[in-house]
C-alpha cells in the first residue's frame, strides 16, 4: 500500500448558542480548522483534522491547505503509509513547525494503518488499558452569572468535573471561581486555566485568594519559559499544570527538570501527532508527573484521535485529570456520519477500525470554507 495523494478542506463551524467561550486569548465563537483525506493506491481513506488557530501556532486552515497539498504532500506520495515514523521524519524535512497540520496529517496514517489491517489505532499504540476517558467541561471567563448559569447547565448533564477559563484579572477571575465552586458545592472538582494571561505578581495574587476553593489543578498560570518563577508558584500550595509550556518532549524535559509543573497536559495538535504525544508522556513519566489529556476544542475526528491516545497512554491519568475531549458538544457539527459516544462525565474509546469514524460528507459540503 502506497500513499497516492493528499487533500485538504477548510472548514468553518460556529460554537453552538450559548456554548461560545472566551479565554486570555480571547473569544472562540467559530472553528476555522481543516479537514485531512490521504488516499492510498488501494482506495483506502485516512482521515485527519487540523484544529488550526493562528494565536496558538500561526497556522491557519488555509495555511493547512497549501502546506498539506503543496509541500508535504511531495514528501510523502509514494511512501508507505503504515511506515509512520518515516512519514513522519519526511514531514519534518519537509516543513518546520505547523504541529497542527502534521498532526492531522499522522491522524490520517493512522486511520488509514487501522484500516488496511481492520484494528482499532488504540491497538496499533499497543492496546487499550481503558475503555471509557473520563472528561470535563468548560467554562469560559465569563461574567459570574453566565458562569453559573453554564456550571448549573452542565451539573444537569452529570458533569464530574469543571474547568474555568481564568487569566483575564485577578478580581474577575477569583469571582468567577468563587460563583462556580457555590454552584457545584464543595467536593465537585475544578480545575482554572489562565491560558498564559497573567503576569508573575497578578499569578501570584490570583493563586493564594483561589487556594481556599479546593481545585485539583491550576493551568499555565504564566507565559512559557517563565520556568523559574512558575516552580515559584508552586510553594503557594497548588498544583500547576503546563500545557503551552510544553510542544514538544525537549520542552517538556526542560520544565520537568526545572520542577516547573505537577502535570503535564498533551494532545496530538499541539504537539504534532499522536506520536509526539507519547514521547511527552514518556518524558514527563520518567521525571514522575503524570499528563493530561489537553484540547483546542476539536471536532469528531481529533477527538476520535484523542480517546485512542489516551485510552492507550498509561501516563495520560484521565481519571484522576480529567480530559478536555469536549469539542463536539460545543460545536453546530461534528462532521461525522455517527457521533461519538461523549457524556457529560467520560467518552467512549471508539472501536472500530481505524480512527472508528466516517467523514459526513453533507455535513462537509455545508461547512466546507472553499465554496
Amino acid at each position: 500500500m502506497k500513499i497516492a495523494r493528499l487533500e485538504a478542506i477548510p472548514v468553518s463551524v460556529p460554537l453552538k448558542a450559548g456554548l461560545t467561550t472566551r479565554t486570555a486569548h480571547g473569544d472562540h465563537v467559530t472553528s476555522d480548522y481543516a479537514i485531512v483525506r490521504v488516499h492510498s493506491d488501494d482506495g483506502l481513506v485516512g482521515l485527519g483534522e487540523a484544529t488550526v488557530s493562528a494565536i496558538w501556532s500561526g497556522e491557519t486552515n488555509r495555511s493547512t491547505v497549501f502546506a498539506v497539498e503543496q509541500v508535504l504532500a511531495p514528501a510523502l506520495v509514494g511512501q508507505d503509509p503504515t511506515r509512520i515514523h518515516a512519514c513522519r521524519f519526511a514531514m519534518d524535512r519537509a516543513l518546520k513547525n505547523n504541529p497542527f497540520t502534521k498532526a492531522a496529517v499522522e491522524m490520517a496514517l493512522w486511520d488509514l494503518f487501522g484500516k488496511s489491517l481492520g484494528v482499532p489505532v488504540h491497538q496499533l499504540l499497543g492496546g487499550k488499558l481503558r475503555d471509557r476517558i473520563r472528561t470535563k467541561m468548560m467554562i469560559g471567563a465569563f461574567d459570574p452569572p453566565q458562569a453559573v448559569a453554564l456550571a448549573e447547565r452542565f451539573l444537569g448533564w452529570g458533569v464530574t468535573c469543571l474547568k474555568v477559563k481564568v487569566g483575564l484579572d485577578p478580581d474577575g477571575d477569583v469571582s468567577r471561581v468563587r460563583a462556580v465552586r457555590e454552584a457545584a458545592g464543595p467536593d465537585l472538582p475544578i480545575t482554572v486555566d489562565a491560558n498564559c494571561g497573567w503576569d508573575v505578581p497578578a499569578a501570584r495574587s490570583a493563586l493564594e485568594r483561589l487556594r481556599p476553593f479546593n481545585l485539583l489543578v491550576a493551568e499555565q498560570p504564566l507565559m512559557p519559559g517563565l520556568d523559574d518563577a512558575t516552580r515559584d508558584l508552586r510553594r503557594i500550595g497548588l498544583a500547576i499544570m503546563a500545557d503551552e509550556s510544553v510542544w514538544t518532549a525537549a520542552d517538556a524535559l526542560r520544565v520537568c527538570s526545572a520542577r516547573a509543573a505537577d502535570v503535564i497536559s498533551l494532545y496530538p495538535g499541539k504537539n504534532g501527532g499522536l506520536l509526539a504525544s507519547l514521547e511527552v508522556a514518556h518524558v514527563a513519566a520518567a521525571a514522575g508527573l503524570p499528563c493530561h489529556m489537553g484540547s483546542n476544542l476539536e471536532l469528531g475526528i481529533a477527538s476520535a484521535a484523542m480517546l485512542h491516545l489516551a485510552a492507550a497512554c498509561p501516563n495520560i491519568q484521565s481519571d484522576r485529570f480529567p480530559a478536555d475531549i469536549l469539542g463536539p458538544n460545543y460545536h453546530e457539527a461534528d462532521l461525522l456520519t455517527t457521533p461519538l459516544d461523549l457524556r457529560a462525565d467520560s467518552a467512549l474509546v471508539p472501536d472500530a477500525p481505524g480512527l472508528g469514524v466516517e467523514l459526513d460528507e453533507e455535513q462537509l459540503k455545508r461547512f466546507r470554507a472553499d465554496r
